[in-house]
């Protein structure tokens, strides 16, 4: 992808520079954790989609920043260590999220 403009770079553009700081930070941590995942836009929102099925996306509004796991089971499981964060993720609960929320999709395959 490097070097190619894509959709969630066209999202990240318009959004101000505080915002797409962090997102740029969260979207290499959820590369980090989710290799060979494809980056698209879904519901309006950057979307990292994992064998067909969606991951967790992430976004902006004009008040915060946001990362949607895409699924409550997997919010549930890990509420009490994603309570009080905002724009300012510690990358190792992403990471733990992510791998979540793949496991989750493999699991539901099955």
């Amino acid at each position: 992808m490097r070097g190619k403009t894509t959709p969630v770079d066209g999202y990240l553009a318009r959004v101000g520079d505080e915002q797409r700081a962090a997102l740029e930070r969260l979207r290499r941590t959820i590369r980090a954790a989710a290799p060979g995942a494809e980056e698209i836009i879904s519901y309006g929102i950057p979307t990292f989609r994992l064998d067909g099925r969606g991951v967790v996306g992430f976004g902006a509004s004009s008040e915060h920043c946001a990362l949607y796991p895409l699924n409550g089971t997997t919010v549930a499981e890990l509420a009490d260590e994603l309570d009080g964060f905002e724009n300012k993720w510690p990358v190792a609960l992403v990471k733990k999220l992510v791998k979540a929320r793949i496991a989750e999709n493999r699991r539901g395959r099955r």
